[in-house]
């Protein structure tokens, strides 16, 4: 795989559902969904059975194009079946994040007044409401199900779907949010179709091409780029149903040879930090890589072991969905691995910043998308961090019901104020300073970024996560440390705490005067997380 040259999709084409109809007639008998693991499968002429199948059921529902249908299961192939069968009936899909409570479920649920929830056995019987289940899709309550025999004669010439308006709300994704609560975020057929054609001017997937898909469903940056996109070149999508433990990850990886990685930070840096930097700090290793011809040589080998582990078929590794250690990237800068970091959001559904791995400049997130423009709102944007403010064929309509938000994130002018704090250099490469809501006020008026003190506390690998919070004028780093890492680090509870100001003096050496911390705090459980494996940082004071 190498940067897309020959794009596969036609830009004229402007309609989604078209594109979804075209994938479907070419790649009739190939391969396109497989749960990993199992020997559930289907072709593209099977989902395109399936979808007839639930269109059928969806008229007898009473469902009309333009009502919403709502969707919660864990990833799996017929989730993917789902979310073509509304999408191409017009209907507007709320896609739900399946570790979302069921408390949180059944408030979108109501609060979205979707029509249906399709969702697996494990919501059926706790979320009121009319419940299709993904397992056989049978209509909970009622002597309703999809008839398999309909449509097994099914042709290509059959297939003619939907055709939208691009302005029209194609999909209503509630957000995970890290800093507050859950938003409705309108998306556009226009957004959708823009990512799609974004994804195709900048990757070189091919029709047969195994993906692996890891990120949640629900979660657009998964929906997009882990899913979707794949689904419309004419791949073979192996979705992972179990929770991806780098083992089972690992394992997958090596199995199918995935011609793209797309992960969160949190896999990468949990192997990293692991599995490879205590080999660097043995005293050996140390040894070699201070002589400069050897240390080159142990970095190609620790390279390839790493490109190895994740299928050792990809072009590029692209990291997105939550900020990326800095120590870790400036490892993989190091050794020179073929690693990319993305910029998105809900609510531009969701690329803003991307570049190739060969032109990406570390520490940024890309440059501006097609289709797409940045601003920082600052007076030296390359040098003093601003809010970051996007707009463009991506953006939402707004969030649903809540006007006032609304009109609080999108300006008169158009412009999507992103809550991201950042900079941008000459050459258009975007910088990521911190976020608007976090950023905290120094004693002395100076701006304290917590993500930049928190890269730095990470840097002592006995901690495994932590927040930086602020107590009156003083600054605190809540630590969480597990009782596999205390014995690896060879330390009890009461020896860690007898250590906790040595740390706290190495991590101070590394900062500016009105940005040090004043004490560590060691949390007894991980910090509560996003879907996608964001710390929840509201919830810490």
């Amino acid at each position: 795989m190498a940067q897309a040259a020959n794009k596969l999709f036609d830009q004229n084409n402007t309609s989604l559902i078209s594109m979804m109809e075209n994938t479907i007639i070419q790649h009739w008998s190939m391969p396109a969904y497989t749960n990993y693991g199992t020997d559930v499968s289907y072709t593209y002429g099977d989902v395109a059975k399936m979808i007839a199948r639930l269109h059928k059921l969806y008229k007898s529902l009473g469902i009309d194009a333009g009502d919403k249908i709502a969707l919660c299961d864990k990833n799996n192939s017929n989730w993917a079946i789902a979310f073509h069968s509304v999408i191409s009936y017009g209907a507007v899909v709320v896609p739900i994040l399946s570790e979302f409570s069921h408390e949180q479920i059944q408030n979108i649920y109501e609060h979205s007044n979707s029509k249906l929830l399709i969702c697996g056995e494990r919501w059926a019987d706790i979320i009121k409401g009319n419940i299709l289940v993904t397992t056989d899709f049978h209509v909970k309550g009622q002597d309703l199900s999809i008839d398999m025999e309909a449509y097994k004669d099914l042709q290509p010439s059959d297939i003619c779907y939907f055709r939208e308006n691009p302005e029209a709300l194609a999909l209503l994704s509630y957000t995970s949010g890290s800093t507050g609560r859950s938003k409705g975020v309108m998306l556009p057929y226009r957004s959708l179709w823009s990512n799609m054609i974004f994804a195709d001017e900048v990757l070189d997937f091919r029709p047969g091409d195994n993906t692996l898909a890891i990120l949640p469903m629900a979660h657009m940056y998964g929906w997009a780029f882990d899913f979707f996109f794949e689904f419309l070149i004419g791949c073979h999508v192996h979705f992972l149903t179990k929770t991806p433990s780098p083992q089972v990850l690992i394992k997958a990886f090596n199995e199918i040879k995935p011609v793209v990685v797309i992960v969160v930070p949190l896999i990468l840096e949990k192997i990293v930090q692991k599995k490879i930097f205590p080999i660097l700090r043995t005293r050996s290793i140390r040894a070699l890589t201070k002589i400069p011809l050897l240390k080159q040589v142990v970095y190609r080998q620790i390279r390839n072991k790493l490109y190895a582990a994740l299928g050792g078929n990809f072009y590029e590794c692209i990291i997105g969905g939550a900020a990326f250690n800095k120590e870790v990237e400036d490892f993989l800068n190091k050794i020179h691995f073929p690693y990319t970091v993305g910029y998105g959001m809900t609510e531009c559904g969701p690329i803003i910043g991307y570049e190739d791995w060969k032109l990406f400049k570390k520490g940024s997130c890309g440059k501006t998308v097609p289709r797409m423009e940045v601003r920082i709102l600052s007076p030296d944007p390359h040098n003093v961090p601003g809010e970051i403010i996007t707009k463009g064929m991506n953006t939402m309509l707004g969030y649903y019901k809540n006007e006032a938000e609304t009109l609080e994130a999108i300006d008169e002018e158009g412009w999507l104020h992103t809550g991201d704090l950042g900079t941008i250099d000459k050459d258009g490469n975007i910088f990521i300073r911190g976020r608007k809501k976090t950023m905290l006020l120094g004693a002395n008026g100076q701006n304290v970024y917590p993500e930049e003190i928190e890269d730095i506390i990470m840097t002592q690998t006995i901690f495994e996560e932590t927040v930086v919070v602020q107590r009156e004028e003083k600054l605190v780093a809540l630590v969480y440390i597990s009782e596999p890492s205390l014995e690896h680090h060879g330390l009890t509870p009461e020896t860690l705490r007898t250590n906790l100001n040595t740390y706290k003096r190495h991590i101070n050496e590394k900062l500016p005067a009105f940005s040090q911390i004043s004490s560590i705090e060691i949390q007894s459980q991980e910090f509560e997380k996003t879907p996608k494996r964001s710390i929840k940082r509201y919830l810490y004071k």
